[in-house]
């Protein structure tokens, strides 16, 4: 009887073996990301095997799949404008199907936890007919306490409220949801991303809603890198709350994230995604001076139009390129253009925690910021609490703010969503901040032991996987 289950054992895991390493050779991966496959396959197959079907597929279809979709352009077409004479960052993106930038939006680039807090719970309090919040991270503190407190609020006035959660950013959010049932029991609406429990087979644990989506009557908007969370943001100022940015958004521009929204949302609740898309695009009026191109990213999206665009740009970049990211883990692609543009005397600069909150991600940067410092490129080691922000910017151009870090996880496998700002008042803005962030900052990287160096360079042939 033994010999018949070891037999059986020893089939099973054969089939999944073949079937795995078949699917790796069959899928569109880069040659890198093969080889890690490949390599944790040899050494740790027993790991390795339930580990790819889990998290290695990127694009899986089936009937619980989100399907791919396409945003939209306003109805109003004097509010679009094309930059792709003389702009490749938008080229680029329209030539994959991205809107063009729209003008006359308001932005405002927030850096304050505390002002950051205060503006989204003045945004509730003004808003008359809709909230809409998507987060990768919702916990259970006092900051949220207080959200929630005027979410419920405005539930019970009316305001339709609709909270969406990413089941593994917010699992504990997710199995204790009794903080919930006040906001329900007014009228307000919960609904968490791809729910493990109620699709143990078909939920897709690697493909995470990274998003972080604020709406307010569907016309004004939050977003960047900040959660709902009292790491991010709080009434009161805390040293040892993470370094974030979030922005302000009101204009045409807005439309772009309420198609994202609804799309998300309609999936997550096992509805059509594609209703309520074009619903009030016609409101959106124009409030400022600001051209906004908004970009979503991740495995509802054709093709990987940030990705392409980001590469691209590095390589038509003319003066400089400012990165800020509290995980750099990126592919032999962007590594190899920052490495291009460095030889061509450009302003390269890296700004990235000290120490992040993640030691894997720090073990499988460290040999990239070494390359990159050994070429002179301005490796930029933030020593305040984790830095948690998100941006690039690149010339005088324009520059990005979102939810994207740049390392394989965000750029082909999360649901991500960014913003291209283009204006000189955005570029001054962004600038400063970075600036300030170097103030509090030592530059350059040590040299590692050799055992740490062997376990760094053993990390880099499996950050793919990262």
């Amino acid at each position: 009887m033994h010999w018949i289950l070891g037999y059986l054992v020893i089939t099973i895991g054969g089939i999944l073996l073949f079937s795995a390493v078949a699917h790796i050779l069959y899928q569109k991966r880069s040659p890198t990301s093969m080889i890690s496959w490949m390599l944790a396959i040899v050494f740790i197959p027993i790991i390795t095997v339930p580990l790819y079907f889990l998290i290695g597929i990127r694009k899986r279809v089936n009937k619980y799949t989100k399907s791919t979709f396409k945003l939209h352009e306003t109805h109003k077409e004097h509010q679009h404008i094309s930059l792709r004479s003389y702009n490749p960052l938008s080229n680029i993106l329209e030539k994959n199907g991205i809107p063009s930038a729209t003008k006359g939006n308001q932005y405002e680039l927030i850096t304050s936890d505390v002002l950051a807090y205060e503006r989204l719970i003045a945004e509730i309090d003004k808003s008359e007919k809709s909230i809409a919040f998507s987060t990768y991270i919702f916990s259970r503190d006092r900051t949220t306490e207080k959200i929630l407190e005027a979410l419920t609020k405005k539930a019970k006035e009316g305001v339709r409220v609709q909270l969406l959660l990413d089941v593994v950013g917010s699992v504990r959010a997710y199995i204790w949801q009794k903080q919930f049932q006040s906001l329900r029991d007014a009228g307000g609406e919960v609904a968490f991303f791809i729910p493990i429990l109620s699709r143990p087979f078909q939920s897709y644990i690697n493909l995470r809603n990274h998003r972080k989506i604020y709406l307010f009557d569907g016309k004004r908007l939050l977003s960047g890198g900040m959660n709902l969370s009292d790491e991010y943001l709080g009434e009161k100022s805390d040293r040892k709350r993470w370094s974030d940015v979030m922005y302000y958004l009101e204009g045409p521009a807005v439309f772009s994230f309420f198609q994202v929204f609804h799309n998300d949302w309609n999936y997550a609740k096992g509805g059509d995604e594609n209703l309520e898309l074009h619903v009030g695009a016609e409101e959106l009026s124009t409030t400022g001076d600001n051209i906004v191109q908004v970009v979503p990213s991740g495995p509802d999206i054709p093709t990987d139009a940030l990705y392409e665009a980001l590469l691209s740009t590095i390589y038509a970049c003319k003066e400089r390129i400012w990165i800020v990211t509290p995980y750099f883990v990126p592919d032999e692609n962007i590594v190899q253009a920052l490495i291009i543009a460095a030889h061509k005397g450009l302003d390269i600069k890296l700004i990235t925690p000290k120490h992040s909150d993640n030691l894997i991600a720090d073990l499988g940067r460290s040999p990239y910021m070494r390359e990159l410092d050994a070429i002179g490129v301005d490796v930029v080691l933030y020593e305040g609490e984790m830095l948690h922000a998100k941006a690039i910017l690149f010339d005088n151009l324009g520059g990005m703010v979102g939810s994207v870090n740049i390392d394989n996880r965000s750029l082909f496998l999360n649901y991500e969503i960014v913003t291209f700002a283009y204006s000189e008042a955005f570029i001054e803005s962004i600038e400063s901040w970075m600036k300030r962030l170097m103030e509090h900052s030592v530059q350059g990287v040590e040299k590692p032991g050799k055992a740490r160096e062997a376990l760094e360079n053993m990390m880099k042939v499996f950050a793919p996987l990262l």
